[in-house]
């Protein structure tokens, strides 16, 4: 049985306009509908009113960092179980791309995110991530 995507409601939490626009856009165009946020505060009043089903999530933001609105998501009993995908530039001193991930995830044991994408994404593994994730 095939869940319609129309039904599933993503944010995009991004401080930059063209990264909102690519990602809402693409996720518009495969039958999402969109939620969209430039701040961490923006964010999580969106996440709490809205209760999307999935949040993609940058890492580096003015104000309220996504390693903030991360916790915050992850330690609420009521939002926890909304999946996270991070979307992106940071890497770890050493350039390791993906040690930022590990990182996120041991601070205050939070469970790692749902899924992890350096910018520029790959389109089509990002749209794969989404669907196994809301299917």
């Amino acid at each position: 049985m095939t869940i319609s995507n129309q039904a599933k409601r993503i944010l995009v939490l991004d401080d930059e306009p063209d990264v909102v626009t690519y990602l809402v856009t693409l996720l518009c165009d495969n039958g999402y509908e969109t939620l969209s946020a430039r701040n961490g505060r923006e964010g999580m009043d969106l996440i709490r009113n809205k209760r999307p089903d999935l949040v993609t999530l940058d890492i580096s933001m003015p104000g309220s960092s996504g390693t903030h609105v991360y916790r915050e998501l992850k330690t609420d009993p009521e939002l926890a179980d909304i999946p996270v995908i991070i979307v992106t530039a940071v890497t770890e001193d050493g350039g390791d791309p993906y040690a930022f991930k590990d990182i996120l995830s041991s601070r205050q044991h939070l469970p790692a995110p749902e899924g992890y994408f350096l910018k520029p994404i790959d389109r089509d593994e990002f749209l794969n991530a989404i669907h196994q994730l809301l299917s």
